[in-house]
Parts: structure tokens; C-alpha cells; sequence
């Protein structure tokens, strides 16, 4: 399979990827998430014809409506004439590594319309709800020319943060009966939403959910200090397309705000950051698996066991060991 993913024509897919070529985006983003030896030659080909599309996150609770909001999500940016990828990050198979859920059933009224791309991904294991092959297929998708994306996390709840550093805007959606304001703050995200989505709102409790946001917000945070966002609370019904177009009203304004003040820039420098360390780190990982680091870890966690080193100069021996392996 390596060698003949090797002899895949990058050139030819980007150029098929940037024309709309449906199976040309497929066929990269696979390659990215399997992880390519040709994926250094795919992003230095994708790089130049990414950085237009705009990338809008939805995380929360599992069971919250996140899949029926992105559909109502696509339905009416597609109305507004937008080109429209979706990424739903799903939970992987402990057998196959691959997304349990597919291509989600939700979201199959789009199935047909060749101005939106859905592909379910595997967070196989990676921490924030994310997979780690998300930003590559981020900048495929840019490149094939989809005006917006939507990326859709696992919903795990304490470990939906990373999202934030991956999106433009990031939707926090809740619902009646799907823990209170208080858990939310708990877990970390209520700070990093830039709209509160209260969903189901034909539901008891969906004011109180509403109050309790507002609550959250009065105790400070940053989004408390002067000049900086904050993010409106709107309610929806997303099963009947209600309150959606109030949704994409207020990612409308984040959007302005942020290019007001210089935001979206900001954003995008910490993404490339984030992913820079992330391929740096994985990088050492990999070395540090390879024969010679194995040994050479468990070497250096014996001596530590025993006392005879710490683990700070263990460690340090061995980033000196990965240095001059690289240099020789």
C-alpha cells in the first residue's frame, strides 16, 4: 500500500482538488489521514491556495443536536450561495481505527449537492476531540474552493478545547437536560465559545439554560475585558431550521470584530503554530519509538528507577542522543 501511495501524481490532484473534483478532494484527504509518506508533498502543494476559507467549529455535549445544527448549518449557508465542507469528527472503531459513525445519516439531505463536501474523520484517540490529520484536511478543503468549513467534534465534553484553536469562530451549543452552566464553566468551554447556541428551545428549561449562560458570563473571563467580544446567546430549534439564520447572523459579527481588530490573523498565526508543534512533536515521538530510542529510553528509565539519574537529566540525555543522530 506505501508504494503505491508513493507513486501518487500530487501535482495532478491538487490541480483536479482546486478545479472541484470531487474525488480528487476525497482522494487527499485520505491521504492525510492515513498518514501518506507523500504528505510533506501535499501540503507544500496545497499551501499556496489555502488561507481564504472560513472555518467555524461546533462543539458541546453529546446528544445537544450538534449534527441536526450543521445540517440546518449547510441548508441555509448553501441558500446564502456559499460553497460548504463539513469535517464531523467522529469516535474511532477500536478495531478498524476508522470513524464509527461514516458519513453521518443527518446530514445525507446534502448528499446530492455538489456544492457541499461532508467526510466523517477519526479522532482515533487524540485528545480535545479532534483528529490530528483535521488541519491538513482543513487546508484541502480551502484549497478546493468551499467559502466555508464546519468542523463537528467527537462531544466529549472536558476535552472539546482544542477546537478553538483550529476555528475562526467556535459555536457552543447546549440544550435543556444536558448538564447546566455551572459544568460547562468546569470543563473549560465556556470561554472558548464565541456564540452560545441553546438548542432544542422548544424545550423546558431552555430559559433557565439561557440565564444560566448569561450568569456565567457576568463572573468574567475574557470576554469580560474592555473592547473584547462577547459572545451573543441564541436560541434555536435546529430539527426545524429555526433560529439559524439569527445563528449565522452572529458568526457575521464575530467575523467583522475580529477583522476589526486584527483577530483573524491572530487566530490563524496560533493555528500554524499549533500545528507546527504538533508535526514537531510527533516527529520526536517517532524517534523516540524507533529501535535505537526505545532502548535508549528504557535505559535511562532503569537508571531512574534505581536512582542513579533523575528524570530531568534522563531526558536530557536523550534529547542530547536525538541531537547527534540527527547531525551524523
Amino acid at each position: 500500500m506505501a508504494g503505491s501511495l508513493r507513486n501518487v501524481d500530487v501535482g495532478d490532484l491538487v490541480e483536479r482538488t482546486r478545479a472541484g473534483d470531487i474525488r480528487a478532494v476525497a482522494r487527499l484527504i485520505t491521504l492525510v489521514e492515513n498518514d501518506s509518506p507523500v504528505l510533506r508533498e501535499v501540503a507544500a502543494a496545497l499551501s499556496p491556495h489555502s488561507g481564504r476559507a472560513q472555518v467555524i467549529g461546533l462543539t458541546g455535549a453529546p446528544g445537544v443536536g450538534k449534527s441536526t445544527a450543521t445540517s440546518a448549518l449547510v441548508t441555509t449557508l448553501r441558500a446564502a450561495g456559499s460553497r460548504v465542507g463539513v469535517l464531523a469528527v467522529d469516535p474511532s472503531s477500536p478495531f478498524s481505527g476508522g470513524a464509527l459513525l461514516g458519513d453521518r445519516v443527518r446530514m445525507q439531505d446534502h448528499a446530492t449537492d455538489d456544492g457541499v463536501f461532508i467526510r466523517s474523520m477519526a479522532s482515533r484517540g487524540q485528545l480535545g476531540g479532534l483528529s490530528a490529520a483535521v488541519p491538513q484536511a482543513l487546508r484541502v478543503l480551502d484549497a478546493a474552493g468551499y467559502d466555508i468549513v464546519l468542523v463537528e467534534t467527537v462531544g466529549v465534553g472536558q476535552v472539546e478545547v482544542e477546537i478553538a484553536s483550529l476555528a475562526d469562530t467556535t459555536l457552543l451549543v447546549v440544550a435543556p437536560g444536558f448538564g447546566d452552566g455551572i459544568q460547562a464553566a468546569k470543563a473549560g468551554i465556556i470561554e472558548i465559545a464565541d456564540v452560545f447556541v441553546v438548542n432544542k428551545a422548544d424545550r423546558d428549561g431552555a430559559d433557565q439554560v439561557a440565564r444560566d449562560l448569561r450568569f456565567m458570563q457576568s463572573l468574567g473571563g475574557p470576554h469580560s475585558t474592555a473592547g473584547a467580544w462577547r459572545p451573543p446567546i441564541v436560541k434555536t430549534i435546529a430539527a426545524r431550521n429555526e433560529g439559524i439564520d439569527d445563528v449565522v447572523a452572529a458568526i457575521g459579527k464575530h467575523r467583522e470584530w475580529m477583522q476589526g481588530h486584527g483577530e483573524v490573523a491572530r487566530r490563524r498565526r496560533a493555528r500554524a503554530a499549533s500545528e507546527i508543534e504538533a508535526i514537531a512533536m510527533g516527529e520526536v515521538r517517532l524517534r523516540f519509538a524507533g529501535v535505537h530510542g526505545s532502548a535508549a529510553l528504557d535505559a535511562e528509565a532503569a537508571q531512574v528507577v534505581a536512582g542513579t539519574t533523575d528524570p530531568y537529566s534522563a531526558a536530557a540525555d536523550l534529547l542530547n542522543l536525538l541531537r547527534s543522530r540527527s547531525g551524523a
